[in-house]
């Protein structure tokens, strides 16, 4: 029996929703469950070649006069960070859910609005944290969650890119108000989110940003020590400087070392599991017996499950709840990095100037 198909809409049209529209396009062709019919976007034309690439019905020069049309039931808001949550604001109330990109918001502040709106409409927010869903990760986190290789004990995050200063010229990129901050927030992000998923909550964190060589107002390096509620400890490095680019995992267990390398996207070739001795039997069989296999790291991982969930009737991975916890790491980087003292998770509330502004009073230069 045929399914009839979510209506999708993309607000925004840039690099980042090529990724949206080719990710929906594959699964549509799967299995007939999504209809992308409609983009929004304020360049005309941008919003055309994109249409027409995707071959999309319906475009419209912002997200009020797409709402206004059409009856969607779901927007994937593609737009740079400053716009984020307006747009999901705006989609929540006019009945539909979201899928919106890294960062959600720029402030926890603006998140716990999304939150809100979210609890008032009973419609559904999901982040893209699109590397969570490859094989890797979950085998990795079941393997954790069986306890065979022991408790966590230490854990790499490295995200060391490079942008040139031709990339921060665009205009609202490395601004406070626009992006949110620098490589912690718009690059590492993306890591540091996989990193918490599989670590847990995090307690408390001590952090240095700088900024080395470009010309922007955010940082373009940051590294923070991090404790976990677990008693995990993790050191996270970002930066967009680094001439040879590469994204970094590792966690060292009780009885095994895990760790993945790759730069934009991982698949199982990536990850090497190593036994303490003594344990390479028992290691080797809880790996292999953790889950699926073969599949990359990617929007349409995620936006597989976005869409089961949505069919379901139930919240979509990565839920609002995952992905604040992401942010208040990234804002408690921030508030260490500033304060040049450490901070923990309970000190990033309402009171704290972090809560409603990344930066709060700093930074120092």
């Amino acid at each position: 029996m045929s399914v009839k198909p979510l209506r999708v809409a993309i607000a925004g049209a840039g690099n980042v929703a090529r990724d949206h529209a080719s990710s929906l396009r594959q699964i549509a062709e799967e299995t007939g469950e999504v209809e992308l019919v409609a983009t929004a976007d304020t360049n005309p034309a941008r919003l055309a070649a994109f249409n027409e690439e995707f071959s999309v019905g319906a475009g419209y020069p912002d997200v009020t006069a797409l709402l206004a049309a059409e009856q969607v039931d779901l927007v994937h808001i593609c737009t740079p960070p400053g716009a984020h949550l307006p747009v999901a604001l705006a989609v929540l109330r006019a009945g539909a859910n979201v899928v919106v990109e890294k960062p959600a918001t720029l402030t926890l502040a603006e998140f716990d609005q999304l939150v809100e709106a979210e609890k008032a409409t009973g419609k559904f927010v999901a982040t893209v944290s699109q590397h969570r869903f490859g094989s890797g990760a979950r085998k990795l986190r079941r393997l954790v969650e069986s306890g065979e290789a022991g408790r966590p004990l230490l854990a790499l995050c490295d995200t060391t890119w490079y942008r040139d200063q031709a990339y921060f010229d665009v205009e609202w990129r490395g601004r406070w108000d626009t992006e949110g901050g620098g490589p912690t927030m718009g690059h590492g992000i993306h890591q540091i989110d996989l990193t918490l998923s599989v670590l847990g909550a995090w307690n408390s964190v001590s952090a240095v940003a700088t900024r080395q060589a470009r010309t922007t107002e955010t940082e373009d390096v940051s590294l923070a020590h991090v404790v976990f509620d677990n008693r995990a400890v993790a050191s996270i490095v970002n930066s967009v400087v680094s001439p040879r680019e590469e994204s970094y995992l590792r966690f060292d267990f009780e009885f095994a070392t895990v760790e993945v390398r790759h730069l934009y996207g991982y698949t199982d070739d990536n990850w090497t599991v190593t036994a303490a001795p003594g344990y390479e039997e028992q290691v080797k069989a809880a790996w292999e017996a953790a889950g699926p296999t073969h599949v990359r790291s990617g929007h349409i991982a995620q936006f597989r499950e976005v869409v089961r969930a949505l069919r379901e009737d139930t919240a979509p991975p990565v839920t609002t709840t995952d992905a604040r916890q992401t942010l208040q790491l990234v804002a408690g980087i921030y508030a260490s990095a500033f304060s040049r003292t450490p901070v923990d998770a309970k000190d990033l509330g309402p009171g704290s100037p972090h809560y409603t502004l990344m930066q709060g009073d700093g930074p120092a230069w």
